[in-house]
């Protein structure tokens, strides 16, 4: 599972892949295991995503009305 959401994280950053809905949701389960990771052990606390990472979570979908 974590195989494939950095894959279309990757892919998308790559742009062979659009950046979508499942790109956000990538990203959004990858930065909450970080996360979780980060609270187990002190060790993962000056983990980050790379700058293109996180200007993909600034991204914003457009929403069909």
């Amino acid at each position: 599972m974590d195989s494939n959401h950095c894959q279309i994280v990757k892919e998308s950053l790559n742009g062979t892949r659009p950046v979508d809905e499942q790109t956000l949701a990538s990203l959004e389960a990858l930065s909450e295991r970080l996360e979780r990771l980060k609270k187990i052990s002190e060790r993962f606390s000056d983990v980050t995503f790379s700058s293109a990472v996180k200007k993909l979570t600034k991204c914003e979908m457009p929403v069909g009305v």
